[in-house]
């Protein structure tokens, strides 16, 4: 079952998609966004071109676990998205996403990778969906094989 991960901002919309078999997400790309209705358009482009069954959108809670307006951008995203695609819409927990994708990035850049500030940014929050994807996918294979 392919799906979509999405990390919503207010200017970038990080994107990550997973395999076929559900199995691995990998970056998809950054939409730069003005409005919100930008994003749910181009999103629903993607949902269709690429076969997405699920859309995975990371809930960018405070620390202390309450919603602000980032959680809530995210939540109303993921309505209209669930409302004009027809797809299950999943919100999961993304509060370290953004700074796992970083480490993620910092270890390509000491194993030889060269990575510009520019790219680094560009790259942040498409890798932060990637990071947020795979723990969900990770957490739904363990579910079907416990061990």
């Amino acid at each position: 079952m392919r799906t979509l991960g999405i990390d919503p901002g207010s200017r970038r919309v990080g994107l990550s998609l997973s395999d076929a078999a559900g199995k691995l997400a990998t970056p998809y790309g950054v939409l730069h966004v003005r409005f919100d209705s930008q994003a749910v358009e181009q999103i629903l482009k993607i949902i269709e071109t690429e076969a997405v069954q699920r859309l995975v959108i990371g809930l960018a809670l405070n620390m202390d676990g309450t919603r602000g307006a980032a959680a809530q951008g995210a939540l109303d995203l993921g309505r209209e998205l669930a409302a004009r695609s027809g797809k299950p819409v999943i919100f999961v927990d993304e509060r370290l996403s953004t700074f796992q994708a970083e480490r993620n990035l910092v270890d390509r850049k000491r194993s030889g990778e060269k990575i510009t500030r520019k790219q680094k940014k560009a790259r942040l929050d498409a890798q932060a969906a990637v990071v947020f994807l795979q723990e969900y996918l990770d957490a739904k294979l363990a579910a079907l094989n416990p061990r």
